[in-house]
């Protein structure tokens, strides 16, 4: 039997919670100052205001909507915005409330005016703005776009963020945004602020990791260089005259973050894989004089691994050129510098750059002398191999099982934890392009450098997180911390 339906409460009926007063003064008051209810109500002005004004917008300005588009980027040479777009997000936001091809820049005592079309807007429109869109266009004229960290998050619900640049800590409410960020990570955003409620009023879709920090805490000192002089900290009304400034930095790190990786070897050369081809006159003198280039290896052991023919003759081995060490991870006993495939008459090399490839044919010639003669040198960057990787093979799949069940071995795993702490210990005292070519030791003596250096630790944990060692091994990053003098994160 179904029940019968509930008839809504009238404002002025008495309130359902008995307490005698008409439910206009009593719980619907309380429901409508409810931070989820504000919330509502205020994104759905929000959305209504933002369709308007992009109407208004597209409808005054046409073309020169490009024009916008170009000033955002910093960039006269940019393709034509298209809506939709990734940024659009970010960008409508400028063209709405902040973008103005005539105004100058602001100074010192002007107050923010917001952008051509706001003020147009405001002008023609503003007769039909409520009271919350006057507020909302407000806010998104006068407050600054600025870089905040994420410090904690309660999924579907709000956010706990502080701007890098001023130190400012401040909740939101936020439900988009909270379900897929994690501490630590960073938004290009502007908050709106209202009795309250606190709410992101935009943001650039991309999540600045932890290792970006640094670019952002060089922008802070270069802002509060501007007002050292006044003996005072960074406030929001620096941001709003840095905004361009503030904006480029966002720029430079989102084409960073999108731009196709810049792949080095140890060496820091760029991969270029080089196949070179020799005819030699014999397999085991070619070995024997080539056999050094396995730094720490003796020749026995390089024939272990040999095939040999029915009278016990060299028909072919395949070896890793080595050398001593590694001068950027002083934990490696050796370095791989490419491999050597010896085969009947022919003599195959193979490395992965430029550089590479001239020492080690410098190499073979010095080493085997006229009983090597080069034939050919085949190059294929790394971004062709990327682009058509080669098919997995039978033996792949085999050999990562077998490396599986080798790491189930608990003399295997250990040794692997202590190679791995060793490595991730070592780069402590190791110079980081991230702290201006300082090792962490050195950076964690001054405030900015220490906060870097932990967002990067952060950006290692996340790695571990993410399975990329292997077998599941996790360094332990608290051991890092202790090495540097510093606190393991909150729990």
């Amino acid at each position: 039997m179904a029940s019968p339906a509930r008839q809504p409460v009238g404002r002025n009926d008495p309130c359902p919670c008995g307490s005698g007063k008409k439910y206009k003064r009593c719980c619907w008051q309380k429901i409508q100052d409810s931070p989820d209810s504000l919330w509502a109500r205020q994104r759905a002005a929000s959305d209504e205001l933002t369709g308007w004004m992009v109407r208004y917008a597209a409808r005054k300005l046409g073309p020169q909507i490009d024009d916008a588009w170009a000033d955002f980027e910093l960039d006269d040479g940019v393709d034509p915005f298209e809506p939709g777009c990734v940024e659009s997000g970010i960008f409508l936001p400028y063209l709405l409330f902040q973008w103005d091809p005539y105004g100058p820049r602001r100074r010192k005592g002007v107050p923010a005016q917001g952008g051509i079309i706001a003020r147009w807007y405001l002008q023609e429109e503003g007769k039909r703005l409520s009271d919350t869109q006057r507020h909302i266009l407000e806010q998104a004229t006068t407050q600054p776009l600025t870089f905040y960290e994420i410090l904690a998050s309660v999924p579907g619900s709000s956010l706990t963020l502080r701007d890098i640049l001023t130190g400012w800590e401040i909740a939101v409410r936020e439900k988009t945004a909270s379900e897929r960020v994690r501490p630590g990570d960073i938004l290009y955003a502007q908050i709106w602020a209202s009795p309250g409620l606190a709410t992101l009023g935009c943001a650039a879709p991309l999540l600045i990791p932890p290792k970006c920090k640094g670019e952002i805490i060089a922008l802070r000192k270069r802002l509060r260089k501007k007002v050292a002089k006044q003996n005072r900290d960074l406030a929001a009304d620096d941001l709003l005259r840095s905004a361009d400034e503030i904006r480029e930095t966002y720029l430079d790190i989102r084409d960073s973050l999108y731009a196709p990786p810049h792949l080095c070897n140890t060496d820091e050369e760029p991969l270029v894989f080089h196949t070179l081809k020799f005819q030699i006159e014999s397999a085991e003198a070619a070995l024997d004089a080539l056999a050094p280039l396995a730094w720490g290896r003796e020749k026995e052991e390089l024939l272990e691994a040999a095939e040999l023919d029915g009278n016990g003759k060299l028909r072919k081995v395949r070896f890793d050129w080595l050398t001593k060490g590694n001068r950027k991870m002083p934990s490696w006993e050796n370095t791989i510098l490419g491999n050597i495939t010896i085969s009947g008459r022919t003599l195959v090399a193979e490395v992965n750059s430029e550089k590479r490839a001239v020492r080690l044919r410098a190499e073979i010639e010095k080493r085997l002398g006229s009983s090597a003669v080069h034939k050919s040198t085949a190059m294929k960057p790394v971004e062709e191999l990327l682009a058509n990787p080669p098919k997995r093979k039978t033996s792949d799949k085999k050999f990562n099982e077998e490396e599986a069940e080798i790491l189930r071995d608990p003399e295997v795993r250990k040794h692997l934890q202590e190679s791995l702490q060793k490595m991730i210990e070592g780069w402590v005292h190791q110079k980081v392009a991230a702290l201006g070519n300082r090792t962490p030791a050195q950076a964690v003596q001054d405030p900015d450098g220490k906060e870097i250096v932990e967002a990067l630790l952060l950006e290692w944990e996340r790695t571990a997180d993410e399975g990329h060692f292997p077998g599941g091994i996790r360094p332990d990053m608290n051991a890092v911390r202790k090495l540097l003098n510093l606190s393991p994160p909150p729990s």
